[in-house]
């Protein structure tokens, strides 16, 4: 009797099968992208600073969110749909409503948050917050040049910019029962 060998299998063709099994993945795979808020932080405070200016009470939007997601601005409820309109009635006032700011350079939005607020409705209210100013700056670009804020030049965004400052403060989250 004649025994015979075990056969071979031919592997000469399984590092291409798995080059492109490898190139179809990296090809196919989707990555997420990291969300998150493009803020500027403020400059590191020097050894000798000199005391901040006092700002009225009448040029801070208090915007709170509570623990349940519940919205609150200048002490009242609003819904998020209605927050951009209030924030730009608020910063775009120039003095004539008393409750209001005096100007959009001196206008600040405070933003304060429970720790339990969900990041969703904390990033809706940022979203409100920044196209409020995004339609402010907008319609200043379209009387002033002609053109949307997104397609002006580098200076005319500039002076844009001067005339509507994004000025929004945010306190750190809190635990207690103070907001809302």
């Amino acid at each position: 009797m004649k025994r015979r060998g075990l056969p071979e299998i031919n592997a000469g063709s399984m590092a291409d099968i798995a080059f492109l099994l490898l190139i179809f993945f990296l090809v196919t795979t989707t990555m997420d992208v990291d969300t998150g808020l493009a803020r500027k932080l403020p400059p590191m405070p020097e050894e000798e600073q000199e005391d901040p200016p006092e700002i009225k009470a009448r040029n801070i939007y208090e915007v709170l969110i509570g623990p349940t997601d519940l919205l609150s601005v200048e002490k009242e409820k609003m819904d998020v749909s209605k927050l951009r309109e209030g924030a730009k009635l608020f910063i775009n006032n120039n003095g004539r409503d008393g409750n209001l700011s005096d100007s959009p350079q001196k206008a600040i939005i405070s933003l304060k948050c429970h720790r339990l607020t969900t990041y969703k409705i904390y990033i809706q209210v940022q979203n409100e917050l920044a196209a409020a100013y995004n339609e402010l700056r907008d319609e200043a670009a379209l009387n002033k040049f002609g053109e949307r804020y997104a397609s002006l030049n580098k200076d005319q965004k500039k002076e844009i910019r001067k005339m509507y400052p994004q000025k929004i403060s945010e306190a750190e989250p809190r635990n207690d029962k103070g907001v809302n």
